[in-house]
């Protein structure tokens, strides 16, 4: 491979910028944005179900598209596409059309990228590599919206929003409208440099691939059935992130910026987290590695349905928080390595990546919407408790189905070698 440190660079900054505008604004400025566009909790957990739904829906056939097209040309027209749909948000549509904007990006962001994205890190990672192929890639993410993330605060603070209880409502709206501007525009950019950097795969690779063979071969195999619902557990666990920029402000009583700044610095846990896990991983298997991941989380979470903060034990709570952040970005840089600990073939990287993305994000579709209303259905801290104990049981199935996945594999290891 020609350039590999440029073009596993270039996959890294595709690969978070692609879901800056429909995430990060949420993520990072969850407070700002109900405001900004006059939603509850609720509201906006539905937007994200709409998302979910025509993103499940592409999922799958992006999986066979992305075994027969040059990533490269995939990547580029989904990220030009998505800084589309950052034009329209700049206006502050309503409920509908907020909706309506994001089922577009259901289909831009996932339909030509998500497989493309994973099948190049596969090819990139070669058979003895995975765990730290994936963990580069998600822990370079993380770098990427951290950093993005940060530019975007110092946009929203320069706005004059320090403190948005002294700001008029216009005021609040402006500066929110520069940070979308901001997202918009680095995705433009992005775009043409996945154009031009993103490696090509040879004609003959791409050739090879039959959509219906490698549709009935994956569908046959048990253990993706399996990296399937643990990745749906893995995704809830990064979902259950979303809700930290708003407990900062409800529970630990912090400013939308410094909550929007507390959340945005996590991010930098990221490539620590993803990094250090997928070199790990490539010592001890993934599945060992992500088997003790969900049980931290499940321990770091746990606490969170219980806790009320008093004076002098927030910093507890915060140092918590950081330990969720570090485990589920771990847990996130590894969860594809399963692909080669599962033996998956090469050739239906594109397809397998697809029925476990059909499957594995999911949580897109009921998550935020289960979530915002415990939220909303009790409001305060009880609220915010019943919501991480939602996600605590989430943890601990997802330590049952690595388990039950560690002894599937291990089960087919002996007949195959019975059989040799």
């Amino acid at each position: 491979m020609r350039h590999p440190v440029l073009a596993i660079g270039v996959l890294i900054l595709a690969g978070e910028v692609i879901f800056a505008l429909p995430f990060h604004i949420p993520r990072f400025f969850r407070a700002s944005l109900l405001e900004v566009f006059a939603l509850s909790n609720a509201d906006l957990g539905d937007v994200f179900a709409v998302y979910g739904v025509t993103a499940m829906i592409a999922y799958f056939p992006g999986g066979a598209i992305a075994d027969r097209y040059p990533p490269h040309k995939l990547m580029s027209l989904s990220l030009f596409a998505t800084a589309l749909g950052g034009i329209y948000l700049a206006t502050i549509p309503g409920y509908r059309g907020l909706s309506v904007l994001f089922a577009y990006w259901g289909v831009t962001s996932i339909l030509l990228f998500w497989a493309a994205l994973i099948r190049g890190t596969r090819e990139w990672g070669g058979d003895r590599a995975q765990g730290r192929a994936f963990g580069i890639l998600d822990g370079g993410r993380g770098l990427a919206a951290a950093a993005l993330a940060s530019i975007a605060v110092l946009v929203f603070a320069g706005a004059h929003v320090a403190d948005p209880t002294t700001v008029d409502p216009a005021t609040r709206r402006a500066a929110f409208i520069e940070v979308i501007t901001f997202y918009t525009v680095v995705t433009f950019v992005v775009s043409a440099l996945a154009y031009w950097f993103v490696p090509r795969p040879s004609q003959r690779a791409i050739a090879r691939a039959s959509p219906l063979a490698n549709i009935s071969e994956v569908m046959a195999n048990p253990l993706v059935w399996a990296q399937a619902l643990i990745v749906v557990c893995a995704y809830c666990g990064y979902k259950g992130l979303d809700n930290y920029s708003l407990y900062a402000v409800d529970v630990l009583g912090m400013s939308e910026v410094d909550s929007a700044a507390f959340t945005a610095n996590c991010a930098y846990l990221r490539p620590l987290g993803a990094v250090a896990a997928g070199f790990i991983a490539d010592r001890c298997s993934a599945s060992r590695v992500m088997l003790a991941l969900f049980v931290l989380l499940g321990l770091s979470f746990g606490p969170l349905s219980v806790a009320v903060p008093e004076p002098g034990a927030s910093g507890v709570i915060v140092a918590n928080i950081l330990l969720s952040f570090a485990g589920v970005y771990a847990l996130r840089g590894v969860y594809f390595a399963l692909l080669e600990e599962t033996h998956v073939p090469q050739h239906v990287t594109g397809t397998a990546v697809g029925l476990v993305s059909l499957v594995g994000y999911t949580p897109d579709v009921f998550f935020a919407a289960i979530g915002g209303r415990l939220i909303d259905g009790s409001p305060g801290v009880t609220g915010h408790q019943h919501y991480f104990a939602f996600v605590t049981l989430i943890m601990l199935a997802g330590a049952a189905m690595t388990g039950l996945l560690m002894l599937l594999t291990r089960r087919r290891q002996r007949l195959a070698a019975d059989s040799g």
